[in-house]
């Protein structure tokens, strides 16, 4: 996954801003300009600063975010649920106006997992409905295991179930790359041959693709999601070479045979254009999850809030409501 140094908040109309191929997000300026946050502020979390915003009142809603390394994109797509829930979003360690490590070695998965229950402690909160998408899922699927009485419900949006699953999002981005971009590609496979991996500078700037070919439905929606991006996160979590080999504390990840023990209601939500949490493993929730409610979005890819918001807070509502 190609890590750039971190996106600043550009225009679309203005230019075309090129992305890596198979990140588990896109990080691209609206094109109606700055999104409107929620309020925000700091607040301590296992010894570090993290920034969160909070709207509306009710029983708690957690967001967390994709990446790793992304800071948060919700807003203002969950808004509308904002008459009934407090909706919380936050940047995890390192991500957009959080504190950032002072090495890379101290960004992990399973700081992110006890950062959740850190936040959780710090803002009061009882039992919380959590949505996590992406990365973000993953994340709170080992949330959600690790501290089943502290989740009220769980919302699990386009995230994998191990390894495997995000490798195939590898070959699959790939396999695009390759065919669609073979000018792309042949300077990628002239830095590889070089012995450059992903997580360098100029394997970075080599391995780009417009975002609308592997994220969206439609295409057009690629710049109506807006966020920061830290490549030492990513790095730290997925792997040095995390664009053609998975590995860091990715690699070590499978809850296969511990989601049906999720005894919290659980709804699971997949888009059939997603090419990134392909379909084909997506399916398999089913399996190995046969408790929790599975939804397909038929028009979505990896991003199903912003392509059918209405259908998925229609969704979201019911769930939320049981």
């Amino acid at each position: 996954m190609n890590i750039r140094q971190t996106l600043r908040l550009l225009s679309f109309l203005s230019f075309l801003i090129f992305l890596p191929v198979d990140t588990t997000f896109v990080r691209a300026q609206a094109a109606s300009g700055q999104i409107k946050h929620a309020p925000g502020d700091f607040v301590t979390v296992n010894g570090t600063k993290l920034w969160y915003e909070s709207e509306g009142r009710g029983e708690p809603l957690l967001m967390i975010a994709g990446g790793p390394g992304s800071s948060h994109h919700f807003e203002p797509y969950f808004s509308s649920l904002s008459d009934s829930f407090r909706i919380i979003y936050f940047d995890a360690f390192g991500r957009g106006k959080s504190e950032r490590a002072k090495s890379p070695n101290e960004y992990t998965f399973a700081r992110d997992v006890e950062d959740v229950e850190g936040l959780r402690k710090a803002l009061g909160l009882g039992k919380i409905n959590l949505l996590g998408h992406s990365y973000g899922g993953i994340v709170a699927q080992a949330y959600a295991l690790k501290y089943p009485d502290a989740v009220k419900r769980l919302i699990l949006v386009t995230t994998l179930f191990n390894a495997e699953m995000w490798q195939a999002n590898n070959d699959s981005c790939n396999y695009e790359l390759r065919n669609q971009y073979p000018e792309v590609w042949e300077k990628v496979e002239n830095l590889r041959a070089q012995g450059f991996r992903s997580s360098s500078k100029e394997h970075q700037q080599a391995y780009q693709l417009p975002p609308g070919l592997l994220y969206f439905y439609n295409a057009s929606n690629a710049d109506k999601i807006q966020s920061d991006f830290n490549p030492d996160v990513y790095y730290a979590i997925a792997g040095d070479d995390a664009d053609f080999l998975i590995g860091g504390d990715i690699v070590r990840l499978d809850f296969r045979t511990q989601l049906k023990n999720l005894k919290m209601p659980t709804l699971i939500i997949a888009g059939r254009y997603d090419r990134v949490a392909q379909p084909r493993f997506a399916i398999q929730f089913k399996r190995y999850a046969p408790q929790a409610q599975f939804v397909m979005f038929e028009k979505s890819g990896h991003w199903p809030y912003v392509e059918e918001n209405d259908k998925m807070m229609r969704l979201l509502r019911e769930f939320l409501d049981k």
